[in-house]
């Protein structure tokens, strides 16, 4: 079927609009110039003093970044084309850039129905693998060329005073309550970064994970490969439930989807209650967690008293666990991604009409975006404490 004109202008509108959003945001993480400005009476207004240099400077984030994005999801897009698959022009998702990256990602829409698992599986592959060479390139030109440590200083000329020792001094709990409005943000890590810091950047190059951000073009890596990970996921009809059901079919991406899915929602949930400290309040946070994970685990198609009695069992190795392991803390932020795919995006994935065996070419590509999900999966994407409350 033929895009029409508007359609097509929709598609080009919301590109246009997502590379502004994230122009935006990349000037505000990285050089903090935001657009944003809080008046004298702490409501939200637009910074007149923000200037065209100020939006040209993010475009070091946002260039690279949608550079991966766009090419993950042309890699889609063209695979359906080869296979005879109707599909979408990607549809970019622009956000305000308020202390966001300016985007939710971009989406194709299939429009025919997919009846063979190779057609599955290598639209779900495209993607990932396109936008992973991508990537790499990305990282290791930005690796490459990483400034002296002393870039730092330029946007804190106050860590100068204690030279190149300054994370010991700066990162104090103290120091950033006092500089930082009391919060501290630390963003997580992946075996490929770590790879690249050892034996790609120059030694002593490698920025502090607290200050990632002002270097926007490993920031831009970072969430890329943050968001290909998110989409490699063994779970449902991600991408990387795709690849599964295709490597392992239908009954081996059923065992793989739902012991990841629980293994995920087991992680995310270490740490939720706090003990001793939150004993007195165990009669509000227990049932709360029981409900929350029943939720979530409705997804797994069970009877109403099944699930929910494997919702109590998993909040209740969740207290022995806190009990036992005090400092034991997953992150919480996959209980919503948890939640989205027990409810909305779906665990399992449905049976194709044709079921054919992959040739040993897509098999090793297959493994191939197996080991793109593995390093590129940060487990603690991004840490977010607020000093201005009581450290458990």
């Amino acid at each position: 079927m033929k895009t029409s004109k508007r359609t097509i202008f929709l598609h080009i509108s919301l590109f246009a609009l997502t590379f502004v959003t994230t122009t935006l945001a990349g000037s505000e993480w990285a050089y903090a110039r935001s657009i944003f400005r809080l008046d004298e009476n702490a409501r939200l207004t637009l910074n007149y003093n923000y200037t065209w240099s100020d939006f040209l400077l993010g475009l070091q984030f946002s260039v690279p970044f949608l550079a991966i994005l766009t090419v993950h999801e042309f890699g889609h897009y063209f695979t359906a084309v080869a296979h005879k698959v109707r599909t979408s022009l990607p549809y970019f998702i622009p956000i305000p850039p308020l202390l966001t990256i300016g985007t939710l990602g971009a989406i194709i829409r299939i429009r025919d129905r997919v009846y063979s698992n190779i057609q599955h599986f290598d639209i779900g592959l495209a993607g990932p693998l396109a936008g992973f060479i991508v990537a790499v390139a990305i990282l290791i030109y930005g690796f490459r060329t990483l400034p002296p440590p002393e870039h730092i200083y330029t946007f804190h000329p106050e860590y100068e005073q204690y030279g190149l020792d300054y994370p010991k001094y700066v990162y104090t709990d103290e120091y950033i309550r006092e500089h930082n409005g009391g919060l501290d943000l630390v963003f997580g890590t992946n075996l490929l970064f770590i790879f690249f810091e050892e034996y790609v950047a120059e030694p002593g190059y490698a920025p502090n994970p607290r200050e990632l951000m002002h270097y926007p073009i490993l920031f831009a890596g970072f969430i890329a490969l943050f968001f290909t990970s998110l989409n490699l996921l063994p779970i449902g009809q991600l991408d990387g439930g795709h690849v599964i059901y295709g490597l392992f079919g239908r009954r081996g991406h059923r065992i793989i989807a739902v012991t990841f899915f629980v293994g995920l929602l087991m992680y995310s949930g270490l740490g939720f209650v706090s003990l001793p400290q939150d004993r007195d309040e165990l009669w509000k946070i227990v049932p709360l967690g029981v409900l929350f994970y029943y939720f979530c685990l409705k997804g797994l198609g069970l009877n109403s008293t099944d699930t929910l009695m494997y919702a109590v069992v998993m909040v209740a190795v969740l207290l022995v666990l806190a009990w036992l392991f005090p400092n034991l803390k997953g992150f919480s932020g996959w209980l919503v991604f948890g939640l989205l795919v027990g409810r909305l995006i779906g665990i399992y994935h449905p049976p194709t009409e044709i079921e054919v065996p992959l040739d040993p070419v897509r098999i090793v590509l297959g493994w191939i975006c197996l080991l793109i999900f593995i390093v590129s999966f940060s487990p603690v994407p991004i840490a977010i404490r607020d000093l201005s409350l009581p450290t458990p």
